[in-house]
């Protein structure tokens, strides 16, 4: 046996050739397996795609760098779970493409932010943060509150997310323009076919101007909705049963 390691450790091209075959079956063992089965992820009660509002919403937080200071991802530890909440599931990411995890915390974790704060919180934050958080370091978004959100490719987003595997149905697609504007009027006459394609969803006027549909609107509809798919008292009684 010496002999033998001997021989492959004075012999580089043996033992890189040694070396590679065992990466090799390695990896086949584990990657082989996920091809045979339809998802890694364990389904959770309550997980739906975005609307189309929180979908514009999460564009406009991934445009503005948001995740580079507030991850969405509390970890399974004593300390996080105190702060933030319930640590976070796989399924909550889902339909995420890119998922939000982040890499670091200026800020806080947003997993959990949704019906935190209420929608006047956020829009004062997000016009004047150090307003309502004195210590901030965070810039002020007021443009976000000013600037008309661009509807007109709204069809094509959710049919873009659907490609890569979201499940947005074609009728999903063909609504979504009339599900936008109608999850920003409780009142409106499409609320039924909203509620149809997406269940209970949160439906008002998030910016404070029902007059104009904003980035802010989408923005803050998607942060109000981060955190709040999932009924968390169900595993928290299946802990306390363990």
């Amino acid at each position: 046996m010496a002999f033998s390691h001997a021989t492959i450790e004075k012999n580089s091209i043996l033992l890189l050739v040694l070396a590679l075959l065992t990466v090799s079956i390695g990896g086949l063992v584990e990657i082989v397996p996920l091809f045979f089965i339809k998802s890694t992820i364990e389904e959770v009660e309550g997980m739906r795609p975005y609307t189309p509002l929180e979908l514009s919403g999460r564009d406009i937080y991934i445009r503005e760098g948001c995740y580079n200071c507030h991850s969405q991802m509390i970890r399974p530890l004593r300390s996080e779970v105190e702060r933030y909440g319930h640590y976070s599931l796989a399924a909550e990411s889902m339909y995420d493409h890119p998922f939000q995890w982040g890499s670091k915390r200026t800020g806080p974790d947003l997993a959990r932010v949704g019906g935190k704060y209420s929608d006047e919180w956020h829009v004062v934050h997000m016009t004047k943060p150090s307003s309502v958080v004195p210590e901030t370091v965070m810039p002020g978004y007021p443009f976000l509150a000013k600037t008309p959100l661009d509807t007109k490719h709204i069809g094509e987003l959710l049919w873009a997310h659907s490609v890569v595997g979201v499940p947005y149905s074609q009728e999903m697609i063909d609504n979504a323009a009339i599900d936008l504007k109608a999850q920003l009027d409780p009142f409106s006459d499409d609320y039924d076919g909203l509620v149809a394609r997406y269940g209970e969803v949160i439906m008002r006027d998030f910016d404070g101007n029902p007059d104009e549909v904003t980035e802010l609107d989408a923005l803050i509809a998607y942060l109000q909705m981060l955190g709040t798919l999932v009924d968390f008292s169900v595993y928290d009684a299946k802990a306390n049963n363990r």
